[in-house]
């Protein structure tokens, strides 16, 4: 075998059919007699449905279905909480949610038909924003919840104790908006009824096919086996394409009440307004140091905003209240958290899953406190970093940890100390430097006690593979670094390799591409199944070399033997050989990777994932004083990855994570008039442009993870959290004013540069 394919630089396997137009998305796919499928949405966040009269939509001519509230089963669904169907039943509870979808020939149809629709609403009174929600005299978006959709409690050691041997304390509130996921394909589905069977068949963009089909089979009330799920290419997911929109139910009950097949494709307005966007998130924290730097307490109490369904969020929070803490030695935490319903859009899943919603408040706690105790910033990360070997407050076994190199190779990158040493600029124009870290999960045995994946390498009788796997390439690269793999094992061009999309009736099991979880979890699984594969090959050509198995090697298509290379047979041969035979059969190995975790306790101790990755940024920004405007004019992020086996793709994934963490840092935010959404597109939603960004430079760090295949962790999410705090530490230093509310917006530094103005006179 030789190492080439493993730490290269390695284009995406599907990176031709994108950049040729050849790829298939679900929007793409045209079924004979298919219809076109269109949602009418509330307009009220809050409304008793009194009436829907759908008879002219359903007169008109080409209209083949017309569904409403009714006509869904009334078993309720959804990811954490049951509670709610597939169109509006009675009440909505968002400015946005499904109320009737229809089916017809054409789009400009289906849209004439939801036009026609008629529906009487008698609004009501709505909560907008969780802490009107906690009022006792608050509505109750769902009966007996008190509003609250899931609450989390977590105590380490003795917080106040802590928090008396503290040199310096330090408590501020920090509020944090949604974020919309961004992707460049909204989200779409084709689903197909066979009218003989009933069987159902879904093309859609996904992260799990197999989490999607039991949601799916939950929301029409039928056996999980009725349905056949196949991932379709998919555009970007971010967290928004897991489990938790109605876009595939939506359309699964068009097909069957049409009988025929049904694309529903979001538009970008319909999107922003049933797409899942990450958990917006008010927390407030208290911390304290000791005169050497050390964190001794940490205290922190989280309100989430759920909007009016919970999908992920509840899992979002619980990280959220937790995660960060598990990057430094600290004995005593405590953590309150508190998922509240409102009348808005649905939040949930997003691109490091609740980290950064708490990665921004201590990162900027940190720069304060260092500053009290009369330390550098960088030098109290380092001083408070966990290190390899060392196990967490809450269970979390380190294995590799390259937090400290990271934040090292990061503040290198910019010049830190020499820009922190420079004397601030006389005129308007005021630079300062930031430092801020993150951890994530490399895989999460949280959904269950199994947290593996299932991977089958079929050598096909010209010795090409084709590799079966649940896990989802979303544009990440997954299919490429599972390829690398098993093109490593058997010493086999990548491009011999080739990796279907996943389809619940051929794929084994999987959860899906969720938590950093394949290239540790599916690598490992691909790695065992290649090496059962190329075990098999060994087992029948050593019959025909006449040699032991062990002596072979495959090299340039053929399995020769080490010290003899002359004798030596093809690969195509070595499958014929094993196939055509009295008791013979196709190569065909199938391996499973379950990894050595343990699941949390209902205190949320435990060694919950194989592996843990660590980021790091400094930033360098611009602050105009006149105006107000912040520019990041310098930035380097570096990213533990265990080990980087496509360096290209790492680099890829780290400088997307900081474009997106830069724009929620600067720029994004879901704006909400009266509960409804009033920058829902691309116009008005202000996500950067490349001008916007500087130029990233990133960098990694190869800790070498013992579970990890090769040493590789997950390198995809932990880059996007630091971000936020690092500008905010930032600007703090160029200015002297801290942000605690993001976006940092021009309007906000110039109120805090008036603020701190008017104090300093008050004080003079």
């Amino acid at each position: 075998m030789t190492d080439a394919i493993i730490g290269a630089n390695v284009p995406q396997v599907t990176g031709r059919a994108k950049v040729s137009g050849t790829a298939i998305y679900a929007g793409d796919i045209k079924l004979a007699g298919m219809l076109h499928g269109k949602v009418l949405r509330s307009p009220y966040p809050h409304a008793r449905i009194v009436s829907i009269d759908t008879s002219k939509a359903k007169a008109l001519k080409g209209v083949k279905a017309v569904i409403t509230g009714e006509d869904t089963p009334t078993r309720l669904w959804g990811v954490s909480r049951k509670e709610r169907r597939i169109l509006a039943a009675g009440k909505v509870r968002y400015a946005g949610e499904e109320v009737a979808a229809v089916a017809a020939i054409s789009e400009d149809i289906a849209r004439d038909a939801i036009d026609l629709i008629r529906v009487e609403y008698e609004e009501l009174p709505a909560v907008l924003d969780p802490f009107s929600a906690l009022e006792p005299a608050a509505i109750e978006i769902h009966e007996g919840t008190g509003n609250i959709a899931y609450e989390t409690h977590v105590d380490r050691g003795d917080v106040e104790r802590g928090f008396d041997q503290a040199a310096a304390v330090y408590e501020a509130t920090y509020s944090m908006p949604y974020q919309y996921p961004g992707y460049l394909e909204p989200m779409a589905s084709v689903v197909d009824v066979d009218t003989a069977t009933g069987r159902i068949t879904v093309w859609a963009a996904t992260q799990s096919i197999f989490m999607s089909r039991s949601r799916l089979a939950e929301a029409l009330d039928v056996p999980h086996s009725q349905i056949r799920f196949i991932q379709t290419m998919t555009g970007g997911a971010f967290g928004g394409k897991a489990v938790e929109d109605a876009n595939t139910p939506i359309a699964a009950l068009l097909a069957i009440k049409s009988g025929k097949p049904v694309r529903l494709a979001n538009n970008r307005l319909e999107d922003f307004l049933a797409a899942p966007s990450s958990m917006p998130a008010t927390v407030w924290l208290r911390m304290g140091l000791s005169k050497d730097g050390l964190i001794v307490a940490k205290d922190s109490m989280i309100i989430g905003d759920n909007g009016a369904y919970t999908g992920l969020a509840g899992h979002v929070i619980h990280v959220t209240s937790m995660r960060s803490d598990n990057m430094h030695r600290i004995e005593n935490v405590r953590a309150r958290g508190k998922l509240v319903y409102t009348n808005k859009i649905p939040s949930g899943a997003f691109r490091g899953f609740g980290g950064q919603q708490m990665a921004f408040p201590l990162n900027s706690h940190l720069a304060m406190l260092a500053e009290m105790v009369g330390i550098d910033p960088l030098e109290v990360q380092l001083r408070n970093a966990i290190k390899t070997g060392e196990t967490s407050v809450h269970g979390w076994h380190m294995g590799s940890c390259g937090l400290s190199d990271c934040l090292t190779q990061a503040t290198q990158g910019i010049g830190w100390a020499e820009k922190r040493k420079a004397s601030k600029d006389a005129g308007p124009i005021k630079r300062g430097t930031g430092v801020a870290a993150g951890i994530h999960v490399s895989a999460n045995r949280q959904l269950g006690n199994w947290d593996g994946s299932t991977a089958i390498v079929k050598m096909n009788e010209d010795g090409r593979v084709t590799l079966i796997t649940p896990e989802c390439d979303m544009g990440q690269g997954a299919a490429t670094v599972l390829s690398q793999i098993c093109a490593h094992e058997l010493n086999i061009p990548i491009s011999h390799v080739t990796v279907p999309q996943p389809d619940t009736d051929s794929t084994p099991f999987g959860i899906g591409t969720v938590a950093s979880r394949v290239t540790i979890i599916a690598g490992n699984a691909v790695r065992l199944a290649a090496i059962k594969a190329r075990e098999q090959l060994f087992e029948v050509a050593a019959e025909k070399l006449d040699s032991d198995p062990h002596a072979l090697e495959i090299q340039d298509g053929m399995i020769r033997v080490k010290a003899d290379t002359s004798r030596a047979v093809s690969l195509p041969d070595a499958v014929r050989l094993h196939l055509f035979r009295v008791g013979g059969q196709g190569i065909f190995a199938q391996a499973t990777y379950d990894p050595p975790t343990v699941m949390a306790d209902a205190n949320y101790y435990g060694n919950v994932a194989p592996a843990y990755s660590f980021a790091a940024q400094a930033v360098e920004v611009e602050v105009d004083t006149e105006t107000g405007q912040v520019r990041v004019v310098d930035s380097f992020v570096s990213d533990d990855c265990g080990k980087a086996l496509n360096p290209m793709a790492v680099h890829g994934q780290t400088n997307g994570a900081t474009a997106q963490s830069t724009a929620w840092a600067l720029y994004e935010s879901l704006n909400f008039e009266d509960g409804r959404l009033m920058n829902g597109n691309f116009a008005d939603y202000a996500m950067p442009t490349a001008d916007a960004l500087p130029a990233f430079k990133s960098g990694f760090i190869e800790s070498n993870d013992p579970n990890g295949p090769y040493g590789a962790k997950g390198a995809s999410e932990t880059a996007v959290l630091p971000g936020a705090a690092a500008i905010a530490n930032a600007v703090y230093d160029a200015v002297g004013v801290r942000i605690n509310d993001l976006p940092i917006t021009p309007e906000k530094v110039l109120a805090a540069l008036r603020e701190k103005h008017n104090a300093g006179d008050q004080h003079a």
